[in-house]
């Protein structure tokens, strides 16, 4: 909720020199409005490296100028006011709890200047960076654009008013230096830097826009011996946009204190929404630009009206999530065992497969179980169980089992195959994936083969062949790429347990995608012959095809697939020490 990143003015000012102390490089992701706000204030990546946790966020906002004059549909000529830019930057502090660093532009004449201290200093802001142009500046990335820089000593006396108004000691006045961007030296740059320190300014900024950062790294070099000559400590800020194969490792080798994004978000959200204006246009319909648009649940989500719906709490929680078995079809392998039962009612330690799976699910809280039944459906006993009888088994695959149970489906699911055992962690560590499509995927796939009559669904992650200047697993990089019994096995990562966790949306989309291939499609579809026989993994793979993101979650065995009657033996030993 957003409420829940609320913080005073007071707590908020003095963040940013309490994170610089620390001596890290400070990350900062520009922000336009409340909602970008709240992105860059939460995202969270979390991941492994060398078996230890690594967690990366954003630890400062940052409010641009040219992104929030571009919101607004206006150039970035300080055209847009000072109390249309406070607006803005108002709905940013008011849903979001880091410390937020704002684009004053040139600050305008020294008396302007001194009120905008006033204010920003008041509503929590914790520093302001200024640059070193003439009123009214131009942006600095387009080519060709007049710069036209201040006279050192007018801009080193704008930082000295705006420091002697200043009240705390939290904020911050950062001089930005345009001599780069306006084709003067890195000494033009220096002489600069060393006026704005005396003046007072609380740190610089170099702002480049080469492709290379080589001259911000010169810069950098210089700076601190200036630091060294001035006895001085004043952190350097810079903006990798044009130079942006630079690491922020690099940076914080090169000596740079401070890194700002500065207008990716907004980047970012123009393209996304170009290119779904256009798939309208194309299609006469919005169907194909979904997998472009977050669902409306999302934005619900991020703004906190979830929060506001109680009744739509129970969505948010795992506990009484619906489970659907698919237990229709006839196992032929085990004829000779099952007697005219179906394989969810096998014996294994003395119980069932699926008395064991039920138990199991149950004691991750999850109730509410539906069983589809077919073959040999009169033999289906499970206690606290629905069944659903699917009596066309023969004609279809599984997936129309699970469509059986299709009420089910459209408020989010768990699937589980009826001939899988697997240890209880492994249903924990699922209920736990926050994800909208989440499969159960062995990472062990080397110790497996497609042997004859039984077909793996191989699984190919999408970052397995590419190269990595890093060796950091990232929760959110756990994306399917392709998913099926024919992928050559070595280009496989991983095997499909048979498990899988939909969310709301992603059920609605798996139902959505679904309906449009049985009414609009026929003949082959990936590996189904035909419509009819389309299955599970053929409606996953049609979905990532169609750009919808399916994520995976990674386990280390820990569970058994019966398919034979040594694979009855194998999980029976698993099971002989419990009581039946």
């Amino acid at each position: 909720m957003t409420l829940r990143n609320n913080t005073l003015p007071e707590i908020r000012r003095g963040k940013l020199k309490a994170i610089l102390k620390q001596g890290n490089l400070v990350r900062v992701m520009e922000a336009h409005n409340g909602l970008s706000g709240i992105i860059a204030n939460n995202l969270k990546i979390e991941g492994q490296s060398d078996g230890q946790p690594v967690t990366r966020e954003f630890d400062a906002l940052w409010e641009s100028s040219l992104t929030d004059s571009a919101s607004k549909g206006y150039p970035d000529i300080e055209v847009v006011s000072f109390d249309s830019r406070l607006q803005t930057i108002s709905e940013i502090l008011a849903v979001t709890s880091k410390p937020l660093i704002v684009d004053g532009d040139t600050g305008g004449d020294p008396n302007n200047f001194e009120y905008a201290i006033t204010r920003l200093e008041n509503a929590g802001v914790s520093a302001v960076i200024i640059e070193d142009k003439v009123f009214p500046k131009r942006n600095s990335l387009e080519d060709g654009a007049q710069q036209t820089l201040e006279t050192p000593k007018i801009f080193a006396n704008k930082i000295r008013r705006g420091k002697q108004i200043q009240i705390t000691d939290d904020f911050m006045i950062i001089a930005r230096l345009e001599s780069l961007i306006a084709g003067r030296s890195v000494e033009d740059a220096l002489f600069r830097a060393r006026e704005y320190l005396l003046a007072g300014a609380d740190g610089i900024m170099i702002h480049s826009k080469s492709k290379e950062p080589g001259e911000i790294f010169d810069f950098a070099k210089k700076y601190r011996a200036l630091l060294k000559e001035l006895d001085l400590e004043r952190p350097l800020v810079c903006v990798p946009t044009t130079y942006n194969k630079v690491t922020e490792d690099e940076l914080a080798e090169a000596g740079f204190n401070v890194a700002i994004y500065a207008n990716h978000l907004l980047r970012s959200a123009y393209r996304a929404m170009m290119k779904t204006g256009k798939n309208i246009l194309i299609h006469q319909r919005s169907f194909e630009a979904d997998p472009y648009c977050a669902p409306v649940r999302d934005i619900f989500k991020t703004v906190g009206f979830l929060d506001v719906k109680e009744k739509d709490k129970q969505d948010q929680t795992n506990t009484n999530i619906p489970v659907v078995i698919p237990a229709a079809g006839e196992e032929i392998r085990l004829k000779d065992v099952l007697n005219g039962k179906p394989k969810a009612m096998l014996d294994v330690a003395g119980k069932p497969l699926l008395h064991r799976q039920v138990a199991l699910l149950n004691k991750n809280n999850l109730m509410d179980v539906t069983v589809v039944t077919g073959y040999g459906a009169e033999h289906v006993r499970a206690e606290g169980c629905s069944l659903v009888e699917n009596k066309d088994y023969k004609k279809g695959t599984l997936l129309n089992s699970i469509f059986a149970a299709r009420d089910k489906l459209e408020d989010g699911f768990v699937l589980l195959y009826s001939d899988i055992l697997l240890e209880s962690h492994i249903i924990a560590k699922l209920m736990a994936c926050e994800e909208d499509i989440v499969l159960a995927v062995d990472d062990s796939i080397q110790y497996h083969k497609n042997e004859s009559g039984h077909y793996i669904d191989f699984v190919a992650s999408k970052k397995w062949n590419l190269p990595s200047r890093r060796k950091i697993s990232f929760v959110y990089e756990n994306d399917v790429a392709r998913i099926g019994k024919k992928i050559n096995s070595d280009n496989a990562t991983h095997e499909f347990m048979g498990l899988a966790k939909f969310s709301k949306t992603g059920a609605e989309r798996f139902i959505q995608t679904y309906q449009d291939c049985v009414q609009n499609y026929e003949g082959r579809l990936h590996e189904a012959d035909d419509i009819s026989k389309l299955s599970f993994t053929d409606l996953i793979q049609e979905m990532i095809d169609r750009e919808f993101t399916v994520n995976f979650m990674e386990v280390h065995k820990g569970w058994i697939e019966v398919h034979y009657p040594e694979d009855i033996e194998l999980a029976s030993k698993l099971f002989k020490s419990e009581n039946p």
